[in-house]
């Protein structure tokens, strides 16, 4: 009897330490395959929170919309029934209405540029704009910069593009600016785009080089053209009342792991853009490699006139000349 009482002992301790050293799995997400920049930034993501936090949180990715398109996840997250994701900032205007002034096309630069102005004050105190609407926004990382695709015409000058049925993100800003240019504008999530292109819904697209090499448009789209109009961010986001959940050591564990899934998909971005042009040609694609920016920049006055009324011409101009 003895012995039993004791095995049983033994046994009861055991499980009480598994218990207490139990792992607390979440969910994280991209819309896009995970060998893309986002899926690298995924991954490193996933392997330091494992490491900072001794294994006691272990993160489970989700990758080509398996969890939904950008939008539903920033709604799953939001509410609660997924813990983390990556998104890009497309639809992330319709539950912060304040991001939408990133995504004024040409607006920055060039990329160090944007990353200056996200990594800075500007960026940092945009972050805390998500708080209020059940976010904690971990950190900024990058979609990259914005090219056009079609299968109809060589885009050279604005008047190229006019009529053109181009997918849009579900992005107020883009939508503006892209009636501006004579596209029509056809909003759509991310996982519906190929075949989309596919089956002639849409005649183009845009996206990051990155983006459109993940995703084989080179497949359904005969012409490129680095228009470079927009530069567009991702985000680091997590469910509000899990991140409150934390230790202080462990929200700095999430926050320190973020930053370095962002190291990992920015290096990503610059070594698709700079082999992107290439590969690009020799899937087939017709590139048009340099456009005059002035004459593109030029048609979309009137667009501005309303984005300055919109957002203030101080608060854009801030973002224009940041150094």
């Amino acid at each position: 009897m003895k012995l039993k009482a004791l095995l049983i002992g033994l046994s009861l301790a055991a499980g009480f330490v598994s218990l207490s050293s139990a792992q607390t799995v979440m969910r994280n997400s991209i819309s896009i395959t995970e060998d893309s920049h986002q899926g690298v930034g995924l991954v490193t993501f996933a392997k330091e929170i494992e490491k900072r936090t001794n294994g006691r949180y272990v993160i489970k990715n989700f990758y080509s919309g398996a969890l939904g398109g950008e939008r539903e996840s920033i709604e799953s997250v939001q509410l609660g029934t997924q813990e983390l994701t990556l998104t890009s900032t497309g639809p992330v205007p319709n539950f912060v209405p304040e991001a939408k002034i990133l995504d004024i096309p040409f607006l920055f630069r060039d990329k160090a540029h944007a990353r200056a102005v996200l990594d800075g004050p500007i960026g940092q105190e945009m972050l805390k704009k998500f708080e209020s609407k059940g976010f904690k926004a971990l950190g900024w990382a990058e979609n990259g910069v914005r090219h056009m695709t079609n299968s109809k015409r060589s885009v050279v000058m604005p008047d190229d593009l006019k009529g053109l049925k181009m997918r849009t993100m579900e992005n107020p800003i883009h939508i503006a600016a892209y009636k501006g240019f004579g596209i029509v504008p056809t909003p759509m999530a991310f996982p519906e785009v190929f075949t989309a292109l596919q089956q002639g819904t849409v005649d183009g697209q845009e996206n990051p080089l990155s983006v459109i090499m993940a995703a084989k448009f080179d497949q359904v789209q005969k012409y490129i053209t680095l228009t470079g109009h927009v530069y567009s961010p991702a985000i680091w986001l997590m469910n509000k009342a899990a991140y409150d959940k934390l230790s202080p050591a462990d929200k700095q564990a999430f926050l320190d792991a973020a930053k370095e899934g962002t190291k990992a998909n920015r290096a990503r971005v610059d070594a698709d853009d700079a082999k992107g042009v290439a590969e690009l040609r020799a899937r087939g694609m017709t590139v048009t490699e340099s456009i005059d920016k002035a004459k593109f920049v030029a048609v979309l006055a009137p667009v501005y006139a309303d984005f300055e009324k919109q957002f203030g011409k101080a608060a854009i101009d801030a973002i224009r000349n940041y150094k």
